[in-house]
């Protein structure tokens, strides 16, 4: 039985653990997709919520309802609700809680898929979306409308590491009536939680650092019961976005690490911005756990730690070039791996905005976004250093 004054690494190994007669030391996998029951009275009961058990394996599972509780741990929420990708937990989200004549008010600076729910899929279903510059606290009080639900960000933002004040944000969304939704991959619970910040609600893809070795996919959505109960415990019931028992007992044994994985993840990722920072073939470097980050003493006022992720720009429009010469970095449009991965936001994962939109954004065709892994971070520098010598 978990222990509540538990510090949270040790809560991350335990929380959730509900062993069989067995007696096993590894949480069990349930794959199982249905329960049967000692009477049809206790069935009965389980379909009013009279009786506490699990009915269908869309509605709960115990090795899926593990991982929920060390999400829960993790995020100091008082549920959790796991999902077969993060998209389905941003979706789910938003249509949980929106009607047509509602209004969303969300930074424009998003992965790509996330903006297409906000901006195009929310629309077609008569959810109005206005999309503002996320630091700038007085674009965000000026989109609110009278029928805004809901305000939506990420922080710090894919690819562009801008980071967002959310308590400022939260304020404003509570004062109208309305409820913040956090994107937390990129910082994950270990380097900031949301909801100390007044985010109402928050959403990870777990495929990122919460599995951290490129196995499983799935998300999570985290909330207080009200908002649980009321809107989204219909929806996942009745559409079915569910997780799978073997992909939740992966990501139930990523969080274990996870703490340890996130630290040395960013002491490699700033090693390697620190080395990037003057390099003469680089434009400019991104990084929150660098001080000439335009938004650092906001960074480290809602982070530990910058995060593994290091964003800069090539100068000559040598992108392509840099990543073809790397040979210890893998090209993939993931990141939170145990292996370091490059990407190229303009042409993978933030091509769906469109040219002008990237424009906006100043995502340009010479950045490159960097995952650092758990290599030694010699070995990620010196490839790095080996390539930006091969460019011109």
């Amino acid at each position: 039985m978990v222990k509540k004054h538990w510090k949270q690494q040790t809560r991350l190994v335990h929380e959730g653990q509900n062993r069989s007669p067995h007696g096993e030391t590894a949480e069990a996998m349930y794959l199982t997709s249905g329960y049967v029951y000692d009477s049809a009275e206790q069935a009965e009961a389980r379909f009013c919520e009279e009786d506490d058990g699990f009915i269908y394996s869309r509605f709960g599972n115990p090795t899926v309802r593990a991982f929920e509780e060390r999400m829960i741990a993790l995020e100091g929420t008082q549920d959790a609700r796991a999902t077969a990708t993060g998209m389905a937990a941003v979706t789910a989200t938003m249509m949980s809680q929106l009607q047509t004549g509602d209004h969303i008010v969300a930074a424009r600076a998003l992965f790509g898929s996330c903006r297409y729910v906000v901006e195009t899929l929310m629309p077609k279903f008569g959810v109005a979306c206005t999309l503002v510059d996320g630091r700038d606290i007085d674009a965000w009080k000026a989109a609110i409308r009278p029928e805004t639900k809901v305000l939506f960000l990420e922080t710090p933002s894919n690819p562009l590491l801008e980071i967002v004040d959310m308590q400022a944000v939260a304020d404003l969304a509570h004062e109208n009536g309305a409820r913040l939704v956090v994107d937390n991959v990129f910082a994950t619970p270990i380097l900031q939680r949301p909801t100390d910040f007044g985010a109402d609600i928050v959403v990870y893809s777990a495929t990122k650092h919460i599995d951290g070795q490129g196995r499983s996919i799935g998300g999570a959505i985290l909330s207080d019961n009200k908002y649980y109960e009321e809107f989204l415990k219909p929806f996942l019931r009745h559409t079915g976005p569910t997780i799978s028992p073997f992909n939740a007992w992966i990501l139930l044994k990523g969080i274990e690490t996870l703490e340890y994985r996130m630290h040395q993840h960013c002491d490699n990722a700033i090693k390697v911005a620190k080395y990037l920072l003057d390099h003469p073939k680089i434009d400019n470097t991104i990084y929150p756990g660098l001080s000439n980050h335009p938004q650092f003493n906001l960074a480290t006022k809602q982070m530990t730690k910058g995060g593994s992720v290091v964003t800069f720009t090539i100068k000559n429009d040598n992108a392509f070039n840099f990543i073809n010469g790397l040979k210890l970095f893998d090209i993939s449009n993931n990141l939170g791996d145990t292996k370091s991965l490059v990407t190229h936001p303009a042409s993978t994962t933030h091509r769906v905005i469109g040219e002008s939109g990237r424009k906006k954004l100043k995502i340009s065709n010479n950045m490159v976004r960097l995952s650092l892994g758990l290599e030694d971070v010699e070995d990620l520098i010196e490839d790095i250093d080996h390539s930006l010598k091969l460019v011109q």
